[in-house]
């Protein structure tokens, strides 16, 4: 590792493994477990009609695969 490894990155993008999303992330999490808000969230997920679920699974199933405009299109090789 070089010291050019430890220094941080103020702003822009960090790439994968952003360190800095990962603090606040980590943060986050632990402010909700020590909140105690684990077993509410875990009841109302329980609750949750299953066909509901589904279909909200499915509808981001469905926006996943439409076009990004940003996106460059693939050119298709020609036999």
């Amino acid at each position: 590792m070089s010291a050019k490894d430890n220094i941080p990155v103020k702003g822009g993008n960090q790439g994968e493994g952003d360190r800095e999303s990962a603090r606040r992330y980590n943060a986050d999490v632990k402010e909700f477990v020590e909140a105690g808000k684990v077993d509410e969230a875990a009841r109302r997920a329980g609750e949750q009609d299953p066909a509901e679920g589904k279909a909200a699974e499915q509808a981001g199933k469905d926006r996943a695969k439409e076009f990004d405009p940003a996106e460059k299109p693939v050119q298709q090789k020609r036999d």
